[in-house]
């Protein structure tokens, strides 16, 4: 059952654009894949870039709420 979009910010789940999300689909996928090669792949690179593009999502959507809310 969908519902409806939330329209509040949340910090831990930024929206993301469409090139964002294609990213970061290929970098699970290439996690997921690195994770059926074995438990002791690191990953720890593709974590970090993970991390930095749900860091950018997040300030660009907070750049945006205080843009909007002026």
């Amino acid at each position: 059952m969908a519902g409806r979009k939330n329209a509040e910010y949340d910090p831990k789940h930024p929206p993301l654009t469409n090139g964002e999300k294609a990213k970061f689909a290929w970098y699970i996928g290439r996690m997921a894949k690195r994770g059926i090669a074995g438990e002791s792949v690191y990953q720890g690179d593709l974590e970090k870039k993970v991390d930095r593009l749900l860091d950018g999502a997040r300030a660009r959507a907070e750049k945006n709420t205080r843009q909007n809310g002026k």
